[in-house]
């Protein structure tokens, strides 16, 4: 077959069945392949950051994404979005159509071009953000191809390949190449040991989950471990409902001093901190504060697990956490449980607020559905929402791109057609990326979208010096009008009360279309756990300590081989 028919057959192969982007004359051999096989859709969006935002909120919830864009002025476009997938383990495909391989050798001076002719500029930037990149030749193709899905199935983070356009009519091998990998036996076998007598002698270990569990698919596996091991266990922000809420051994989310000080106390007391794929970022976990140093953790990532300052490397978290659960010790550690969720509010007249929005949305969102947090202040709220069974929840801590989580819910409703997809954003980032309502109605998908619009960059003001200075106004919209301006089916309103909320969340449950709910906040109204901790941000309180993240172990996916680099960082040395 020729070789973009190839890469779209190994993209279906992996479970997707949409691929996005923005076309251009330099990719259209590419979206031909799309076109040519029945089982993937073409999604055409309004311009290439959205299609990657769009990609990235399908692959979190499908498993892989992939984005189509042309040479320089498109793939620049979706650079941020390719960015924020690589900051949070996202793996998103991103294929460039570029010239034909004849203008690249005679270094033409051709539209979306620089005046140096570097035809691999934009592949050296794209290096930073990606577990492996690859410029298709002739010579190449079949081989590169191969170690680019090597990459994105062992690394789970986006890759890139660029693709001349006459190279993506060639005919190459289509023999089968197995993607997958497996763990390194021996390595496995003694840091699933050590984990388990370091366990077994603990007095009061506990877990932290983070979303790095279900982006190297672990959630089966870990939700057994938990079972087995009767551990308490908390999560960071971006892990919220990893942990099913009415788990015995469930101590609520993590939030430092800011909320629920019974997670704090388990750890602060622990003699036994193991962390199950998390991302130690500021935000995620309410500003770095944890008792435990980096050495005297327990810490299982999606590649690599490290224990008493060693790193044992090759070794799949589901792998480890499937051995552990075979062997350990139930603890049998019995919890108080905390109250970590919200109160229902009785329902009055009153100007809506934080303090009744989201206890309302606690007793809206229903099992099986997917919400998406935009950043700011919103995934604060989110995470002490008690959800229901297997509700995937699903915000950007790390990267914190605003206007990602709008065109990422087009994603999710793709990715998953039979989940209702319930989007909260603020109307500063939504702005950022609207356009893509019309997408989402063109393709007629359905989500609930409730726009909180307190007039302004409401993060930005409270964490500033000056809360009403002119640099967090925006423009202002009538947002449920705006929404109607595009064609298709679509129910919208503007509600300014708790009443009004709460009857425009009861209409949707009866309509059978896509549902936008314009929210009209004060400016000043946040929820309190954000006040609290952007309030302890802005005045900059240090940390009691801070535990940084370990250096990632980055796989050199040099040409049909395999190799690693040895990792020294704080004391970490690779188990040999």
């Amino acid at each position: 077959m020729n070789t973009a028919d190839y890469i779209i057959k190994n993209l279906e192969e992996l479970g997707i069945n949409e691929i996005f982007g923005v076309p251009g004359d330099y990719n259209f051999n590419i979206l031909d392949s799309i076109q040519n096989n029945e089982n993937i859709k073409w999604i055409g969006c309004t311009n290439e950051l959205n299609a990657g935002y769009a990609s990235d909120g399908y692959a979190r919830i499908r498993g892989y994404g992939a984005l189509v864009t042309t040479y320089g002025v498109g793939e620049l476009s979706a650079i941020n979005a390719i960015a924020g997938s690589y900051a949070e383990n996202i793996p998103v495909v991103h294929i460039v159509g570029l010239p034909s391989s004849k203008n690249i050798e005679n270094k033409a001076l051709i539209h979306h071009n620089t005046q140096d002719t570097d035809y691999k500029a934009f592949l050296k930037a794209y290096e930073n953000i990606t577990a492996a990149t690859a410029f298709i030749t002739r010579d190449n193709a079949k081989l590169e191809i191969d170690r680019i899905f090597k990459a994105l199935v062992k690394e789970r983070k986006p890759v890139y390949i660029a693709l001349p356009s006459d190279i993506a009519t060639m005919e190459i091998s289509d023999r089968y190449t197995d993607f997958n990998w497996t763990s390194d036996r021996d390595a496995l076998e003694k840091v699933v040991q050590k984990i388990a007598d370091k366990i077994n002698d603990s007095n009061k270990p506990v877990i932290i989950a983070d979303s790095l569990i279900k982006r190297f698919d672990a959630k089966i596996e870990f939700k057994e471990f938990i079972s087995k091991s009767q551990i308490p266990v908390t999560n960071f922000i971006m892990g919220t409902n990893i942990v099913d809420f009415d788990n015995e051994q469930y101590l609520g989310g993590y939030a430092y001093e800011y909320g629920n000080l019974k997670a704090k106390n388990y750890i602060d007391e622990s003699d036994c901190l193991i962390s199950i794929g998390c991302i130690y970022s500021d935000l995620n976990s309410y500003g770095l504060h944890l008792p435990k140093k980096l050495n005297e953790q327990i810490a299982i990532y999606g590649t690599y697990t490290y224990v008493d300052g060693k790193l044992y490397n090759n070794v799949k978290m589901s792998e480890v956490l499937e051995s552990l659960t075979e062997i350990i010790e139930p603890k049998n550690i019995k919890i108080n449980k905390p109250i970590w969720e919200y109160e229902h509010k009785p329902v009055y007249n009153n100007p809506v607020t934080s303090e009744y929005i989201y206890p309302r949305i606690q007793e809206f969102i229903k099992e099986n559905d997917i919400v998406i947090a935009e950043t700011g202040t919103i995934p604060y709220a989110v995470s002490q929402i008690k959800f229901p069974h297997n509700v995937d929840i699903e915000c950007q801590m790390l990267w914190g791109s605003i206007g990602w989580a709008t065109p990422a819910t087009m994603g999710a409703c793709l990715a998953k057609p039979n989940s209702r997809v319930i989007l909260l954003t603020g109307e500063g980032a939504h702005q950022m990326s609207a356009m893509e309502i019309g997408s989402i109605l063109r393709l007629g998908l359905k989500p609930v979208i409730l726009l909180i619009n307190n007039n302004g960059y409401t993060t930005e003001r409270m964490i500033s010096n000056d809360f009403n200075a002119e640099y967090h106004n925006i423009a202002g919209m009538n947002y449920s009008k705006f929404a109607r301006a595009f064609d298709g089916d679509i129910w919208a309103t503007r509600v300014e009360t708790e009443d009004d909320f709460d009857k425009a969340l009861k209409v949707t449950q009866i309509m059978n279309k896509m549902c936008y709910i314009e929210i009209a906040a004060d400016k000043t109204d946040s929820p309190e756990i954000t006040k609290q901790f952007l309030n302890a941000a802005k005045n900059k309180i240090e940390p009691a300590k801070i535990t940084q993240p370990p250096k990632e172990v980055k796989s050199d996916f040099s040409l049909g081989t395999f190799s690693y680099e040895t990792v020294v960082h704080q004391g970490i040395k690779e188990e040999e």
